[in-house]
C-alpha cells in the first residue's frame, strides 16, 4: 500500500465517523508515509489514535494534526496546541 491508497481508506472509513484530514496535504502525506514506515518496522502505524476522540472534542484537532473537525479545517476556531495524552510510561519514559 502506498500513502495516495492510505489516504484514500482512511477517508473513505473515517470521513463518516467525522474526523477529516488536515487540509495541509504536504502535512497529511508527510504523516501518512511515516505511518506507513512504522508499519513496515513494528507491524503496525504506531498512531496514538485512542485520543483522537477527546483532541477532536476539545481542540478540533488531534495531536499530530492529522485528523481535524471541519471548524478547524474552515479555521472557525483556533489552532490551539493539542498536549500530548500518553502517560509518560507509554512513552518510555
Amino acid at each position: 500500500m502506498d500513502t495516495k491508497q492510505l489516504y484514500e481508506m482512511l477517508k473513505k472509513t473515517q470521513e463518516p465517523k467525522g474526523y477529516y484530514f488536515n487540509t495541509d496535504k504536504e502535512r497529511i502525506f508527510d504523516l501518512l508515509k511515516a505511518l506507513l514506515v512504522n508499519k513496515d518496522r513494528y507491524g503496525y502505524m504506531a498512531c496514538p489514535c485512542v485520543y483522537r476522540e477527546p483532541d477532536i472534542e476539545e481542540y478540533g484537532s488531534c495531536y499530530c494534526n492529522l485528523y481535524v473537525s471541519t471548524e478547524w479545517n474552515d479555521k472557525k476556531i483556533p489552532h490551539r496546541y493539542v498536549p500530548e495524552r500518553r502517560p509518560a510510561e507509554k512513552m518510555g519514559f
